[in-house]
């Protein structure tokens, strides 16, 4: 059976691809090692410009010096960072610098608001990353594990490109400096509340320092917002409100949008209604900071405006678990329908108490948002806090469940927990709607995971993971995936839920599995077993010795694979779950030909074809058909296995499954090898490599690179045929593959021995020896047998 992807490392071997030669045949090329390469994506991230800029000319001109206009030398700083107070407008400069020079950077621009001040979870590096490598066309399966792995693969990928990078909302220099790019080309600029001085002294960031507006900038920004409305208000008027305001750009548009939406009313009566605000606000808060305090009384003035429907929204979104939020969240969190919901956040808008920084989505300003979990605390009740978090978690839980029906019908796992009153999860008609709203929603999903677990809502946490394995297994989501797993596991011990526990558990074995961690996937799928066994759920114990057979056949001891296979599928049978018995026939099928018993394996592979075209599995009928070619092949049935492999590409044809049709296409390789046909099979090796290497998976691509090897060799051409061997050899050496380095070294070994190179060739032959010493298997027997004998003449 196909076990996922496997995660790869950076710095792959570059693209490969296919030219003809004078002689009629194919072979691979790669891009020298100066060849600089398109993003497979432009990404144009930059949020809207700021509506009624005012100023700013001296921040404007200090951060456009950087750009020296010389191609040779494109930036006096590759760092920038701008600093200043809550509310100064930060964002607002870097924004609409941005848009001025975005024509400077024609590889596009990325940007991240890094939450550094946000009352919720701030963004981490890693994760930052992970989202910034996918949006530069980075397959999933592609992305390291580790963050120093990330890191430089990005600034690899950013190195000869001109990129403009907005790191907004920073708290530290730490959560900033993996982000950076790595050479003067591409442009980090930051915002941020502090002086960030390491990135000044370690990284020679340019620093520009943002001050409140001077008095006229101020007049003016508040006259750009209110002239329509207001035609007979004075300008010392206007100085006394952006006085009440401390001149910060955030408090005057409130306050301004506050004045235009009210034209009959007098300026002054409005400055008086502020002014008794900040009394209030004075004597109710212990000194702190004036700009902030000046702030945070707008709001409180703004707010005690708003309608009460319009007000209580306010504060109920402060408990939303993510920094942006959909129109439906929305309505789950009030607990109404999305129509006076919509009309309430217009609203919020029109006060500018919300941002929509896209169509159907909208966010707050951290201090916002902070202030609206101030009001949610103190004027409703802990019951009814309770009750808007359990319904908009609910509401995450069941549309990730109806997300899931159509992302991974066969590995979806079932909810038991009722759909809370008053929440209307979406339902998707169709597998791209459903992918859609995942990725929208990918960051909110591990948040709501979070912040069910925090607020002690244990059952939501733990159902919330086990739902959303069966989309991280298909998007290799490794980060959001083991850490929502995780929350899972000690949510369901805290809940005291044996069966979440297993499931907790089993869901982060899969994403250890598949991220190649394959001892703590073992430790992991072992206690799900326990739990299992203890409460007698035979179903999930034949799951996790299922677990445990696919990892003993990715270590390669294939004797313990058999064994749990067996175990596996006889519960199975016991239970009469028919798919679940042709899956362990496949696992145990391809265990078997692995062992070198392809006739075994053919006869139980038909079983299985008859169960999977029964129930419709298009998967199972396409892998069996691959196992099955494998197994003729070794019988030396080759038309037989002709037969099965070009079936099996054309169910990952039709299902447009590039990851079947990659794998599938290296049996089809070695199908054409064995019918003496090496110029065909290179030609399916360089397709099944090319997809590989978009699709991230290093190990397959290197299969594909040492069959390209083989068929080579087998055409005469023993140079080239080494430069295959050698490349695929390095990629297992870095995978730390013992088993496939062992088998290709011998390949290298035998084509060097062949082309006059002996003592290379003993080298190679010397290196694969050892590898061997952990498989005692009939195939890894044979070759050690070949190898000690190809030693000793």
């Amino acid at each position: 059976m196909w076990h996922g992807n496997r995660l790869a490392a950076s710095g792959a071997a570059g693209d490969v691809v296919q030219a003809r030669d004078v002689h009629g045949g194919v072979h691979f090329h790669r891009p020298g090692p100066g060849a600089e390469a398109p993003f497979a994506v432009r990404p144009s991230q930059l949020p809207g410009d700021v509506r009624g800029f005012v100023n700013r000319h001296t921040e404007l001109a200090d951060l456009t010096g950087a750009l020296t206009g010389d191609p040779e030398e494109p930036l006096a700083a590759a760092v920038m960072v701008i600093t200043g107070t809550a509310g100064v407008g930060k964002t607002s400069l870097a924004l609409h610098w941005a848009h001025s020079v975005r024509q400077q950077f024609p590889d596009g621009q990325l940007y991240v608001n890094l939450r550094g001040y946000d009352p919720g979870t701030p963004a981490v590096p890693d994760q930052v990353l992970d989202r910034f490598l996918r949006d530069l066309g980075v397959p999933a399966t592609a992305i390291p594990v580790y963050l120093e792995d990330r890191a430089s693969l990005y600034r690899s990928l950013l190195a000869d490109h001109r990129m403009l990078v907005i790191l907004d909302n920073a708290a530290t220099a730490e959560q900033v400096r993996p982000l950076l790019p790595g050479t003067p080309n591409s442009l980090a600029l930051v915002t941020s509340r502090s002086r960030l001085s390491g990135l000044i002294a370690r990284h020679g960031a340019l620093r520009v320092g943002v001050d409140i507006l001077p008095e006229d900038d101020a007049v003016a920004l508040l006259g750009n917002v209110t002239a329509r409305y207001r035609a007979d208000d004075q300008r010392h008027e206007l100085v006394e409100l952006a006085r009440l305001c401390a001149r910060l750009p955030l408090a005057l548009r409130i306050a301004a949008e506050r004045a235009a939406s009210r034209p009959m009313m007098r300026l002054d009566e409005l400055i008086a209604d502020l002014r008794d605000e900040s009394g209030l606000w004075d004597a109710l808060t212990a000194e702190g900071d004036d700009d902030t305090d000046a702030v945070r009384t707008v709001f409180a003035w703004s707010y005690r405006a708003l309608p009460e429907p319009a007000a209580q929204l306010f504060r109920l979104l402060g408990l939303h678990p993510g920094n942006d939020f959909g129109l439906p969240a929305a309505a789950a969190l009030a607990g109404i329908d999305t129509k006076p919901v919509r009309q309430q956040l217009d609203v919020l808008i029109g006060a500018h108490l919300l941002e929509q920084p896209a169509p159907g989505r909208y966010q707050f300003h951290d201090l916002l948002r902070a202030y609206a979990l101030d009001q949610v605390r103190l004027l409703e009740t802990p019951h009814a806090q309770t009750e808007a978090l359990r319904r908009v978690i609910g509401w995450y839980l069941h549309t990730a469940d109806g997300a899931q029906s159509r992302i991974a019908p066969f590995d979806r796992y079932h909810l038991t927990e009722p759909v809370p009153a008053e929440v209307h999860p979406l339902t998707f008609d169709s597998y791209a709607t459903a992918l859609h709203w995942y990725q929208t929603e990918a960051t909110n999903l591990v948040g709501a995971t979070r912040a069910a677990a925090e607020a002690g809502q244990h059952t939501l946490a733990w159902q919330l993971a086990a739902v959303l394995r069966a989309i991280y297994i298909h998007q290799n989501a490794f980060d959001d995936w083991l850490t929502t797993s995780r929350i899972g596991v000690d949510s369901a011990a805290r809940a005291g839920d044996r069966a979440g526990q297993a499931e907790a558990w089993e869901s982060l074995g899969k994403a250890y599995f598949q991220s190649r961690r394959l001892d703590e996937a073992e430790t992991s799928h072992r206690a799900a077993l326990d739990i299992r066994r203890e409460i007698g759920d035979r179903f999930g114990e034949a799951k996790s010795i299922n677990a445990l057979g696919l990892i003993g056949l990715r270590l390669r001891r294939l004797a313990d694979a058999r064994s749990f296979f067996d175990q596996s599928r006889a519960i199975f049978h016991d239970l009469g779950e028919r798919r679940w018995m042709a899956l362990m026939q496949s696992n145990l099928a391809e265990t078997l030909c692995e062992l070198q018993q392809p006739q075994a394996a053919a006869e139980i592979l038909d079983e299985a074809l008859t169960v999977f075209r029964e129930l419709g599995d298009h998967f199972g009928i396409g892998n069996a058909l691959f196992l099955l070619s494998w197994a003729q092949r070794d019988l030396g049935d080759i038309a037989g296995a002709r037969v099965a492999v070009d079936q099996a590409l054309t169910v990952a044809e039709d299902d447009e499954n590039q990851v079947w049709q990659a794998h599938w296409l290296v049996e089809l390789g070695k199908v054409q090898r064995a019918a003496d046909q090496p110029a065909d099979a290179l030609v399916s090796y360089q397709r099944a490599a090319t997809i590989q290497r978009r699709l991230g998976d290093r190990s397959r691509e290197a299969f594909a690179i040492e069959g390209a090897g083989q068929a080579y060799e087998q055409m005469g051409r023993v140079a080239e045929a080494t430069d295959f061997y050698r490349v695929a050899a390095d990629t297992y050496r870095e995978l730390d593959d013992r088993w496939s380095l062992a088998r290709c070294l011998h390949h290298l070994a035998r084509a060097l021995d062949r082309h006059g190179s002996r003592e290379q060739a003993r080298s190679s032959w010397e290196q694969a020896l050892p590898l061997l010493a952990d498989f005692d298997d009939p195939e890894a027997s044979a070759l050690r047998e070949r190898i000690t004998r190809a030693l000793s003449n």
